[in-house]
């Protein structure tokens, strides 16, 4: 075996390594200080620009509506989906968001729902809050709507060039948030070392990560998202056109007709979407934010000091969207995925519509 060969062997074992279910939720301990509390010192600025927008642009009717957007996302991120090398890749929503009530709405919605998947379910670090936000609820949405107004230009929502542009967007969305986290992940072993030289927090560099993030998101997960996005503004505009426009339908349907008659097919739906969210235990492996120490030591041969220390300073209510007291089996564990499917969007809707009316009288002055 030449040297060429053996260094190839290497490299592609790495990449499978980290390609067994590695998502975009960056887990506590990869990623050093200097990295993640800069990252939330921007997060807290963009959150406050944002807060600001939607108090000024967004209606009382509208909330319902930011409120669903982000349980959705919830609801599409447990959607683990098998794909090659052992890996999993699950859609984000954040394009799709930022089409139906803007994208400072949208960056509210999804750092929202990443906030109560790192609290309580433990998808995602506590410290690294401010980086997965920046990736998935500022990137992603951001950019994708630029894109997508871009292509879509003036162009009927539901149209085959609007769902064209839908596709495109949260396509290229996902991948540019995927390539974030690829960089961020991969310059830890070059920036911060031991004086060995061995890596304090992350470690893989940036040959390994690129590849892998960008192989699952570019050819699964970014396709994955371009449908879901495009399928779900399709069924928006046919079934529930309502919330795309909240204070003119508030003007002309909505006090004639109840909530419940309004979305009724919408609630029949989303308890069906629910309902099949055990589908995202089909995916098989550890996954990157889940690799205790021990998985760690026996991948690389050592555990980061770093990582030693900050890897286990939170212990989530319902790790891995699990409820142990039901016990292993799959009947069990597809319970526990569903009843945590309705713990967190109850959660992120109620958190949504609390902070709503403590505001609402900066509404009713605008």
């Amino acid at each position: 075996m030449t040297q060429r060969t053996r260094f190839q062997e290497v490299i592609f074992d790495l990449i499978l390594k980290i390609l067994k279910a590695f998502d975009m939720h960056i887990p506590d301990g990869y990623l050093s200080p200097q990295t993640t509390i800069p990252a939330l010192i921007v997060m807290s600025a963009v959150w406050y620009l944002a807060f600001r927008k939607v108090k000024l642009t967004q209606n009382q009717q509208s909330i319902p509506t930011i409120a669903l957007c982000a349980a959705f996302s919830f609801v599409i991120m447990m959607f683990n989906i098998p794909v090659a090398g052992g890996s999993s890749a699950h859609a984000v929503g954040a394009v799709l968001v930022a089409i139906l009530v803007g994208p400072w709405a949208a960056i509210l919605a999804v750092s929202t729902t990443l906030i109560i998947q790192a609290l309580i379910f433990g998808d995602g670090g506590i410290l690294a809050i401010g980086v997965n936000c920046f990736n998935m609820a500022f990137l992603m949405p951001v950019c994708g709507y630029a894109i997508y107004k871009l292509i879509s230009g003036t162009s009927v929502l539901g149209s085959r060039r609007n769902l064209v542009a839908v596709f495109i967007a949260s396509y290229i969305g996902i991948n540019l948030a995927a390539l974030a986290t690829a960089v961020e992940m991969g310059i830890q072993p070059l920036l911060f070392t031991s004086p060995t030289g061995t890596p304090l927090y992350g470690f893989y560099p940036l040959n390994v990560t690129i590849p892998a993030m960008m192989f699952a998101h570019m050819l699964f997960a970014g396709i994955l998202e371009g449908i879901i996005s495009a399928l779900a503004i399709s069924y928006v505009v046919k079934f529930a056109p309502h919330l795309l426009n909240p204070v003119t339908r508030a003007t002309n349907e909505v006090a004639a007709n109840s909530w419940l008659s309004r979305n009724k097919t919408l609630i029949i739906t989303s308890v069906l979407i629910i309902c099949l969210t055990p589908l995202g235990l089909l995916a098989s492996g550890s996954a990157y934010g889940e690799w205790g120490l021990e998985e760690v030591q026996q991948l690389i041969g050592y555990i980061p000091s770093g990582m030693a220390k900050t890897a286990d300073l939170w212990h989530a209510v319902l790790p891995d969207y699990a409820l142990p007291a039901l016990g292993d089996s799959p009947l069990s564990q597809s319970l526990g995925y569903i009843l945590s499917a309705l713990i967190g969007i109850s959660l992120i809707a109620g958190l949504i519509v609390i902070t709503h009316r403590l505001t609402k009288n900066s509404y009713s002055k605008n």
